[in-house]
């Protein structure tokens, strides 16, 4: 079994109970962090994507606005979140002819006692489920994956960044 990175689980208490963790001592900084995913499909569904001819409208304009909707309702779709206030989130989704499909960025930002990762991962995920969605009537085959966080700044954590050593 995996050791957390930090020790132990924060959202467990000594006894096994799930709980939310107490942030009201922490020191409030600009806390940053950004998170991926991809959606991969068939060439012609990415075409009719780009060309924006899929019968439910602008996918990637939907599928933006959908991440930054989710992103700010985080604290109510994951039951431990605390409830933020973000000041900034954006999501980014580009083409990425090698997959074929569609690369989801996702960045969120605060001032405060608690990080944004889930926030930027939810953003993520639901920015991809929407493209699925709307979509699917011409390719059900398509793949979402990759869902990770990739850089993290702020806190009594420090920074973290993919693939650095910890």
């Amino acid at each position: 079994m995996m050791k957390p990175a930090g020790g132990a689980l924060t959202h467990i208490s000594p006894s096994g109970e799930a709980n939310m963790v107490d942030v009201g001592e922490k020191a409030e900084t600009v806390r940053v962090a950004v998170a991926e995913g991809t959606v991969r499909m068939r060439p012609e569904t990415l075409a009719l994507i780009r060309e924006g001819n899929a019968k439910k409208g602008d996918v990637i304009g939907t599928a933006r606005l959908a991440g930054i909707m989710a992103a700010k309702q985080t604290a109510s779709l994951i039951p431990l979140c605390h409830p933020l206030m973000l000041t900034k989130v954006t999501v980014d989704i580009t083409e990425d002819p090698a997959l074929p499909g569609l690369r989801v960025e996702a960045t969120t930002k605060l001032t405060g006692r608690t990080g944004v990762e889930m926030e930027a991962l939810t953003a993520v995920s639901v920015a991809c489920l929407t493209i699925y969605d709307m979509a699917k009537a011409v390719d059900r085959e398509m793949e979402i994956s990759g869902i990770r966080l990739l850089a993290k700044s702020g806190g009594k954590s420090g920074d973290y960044l993919r693939g650095e050593d910890s």
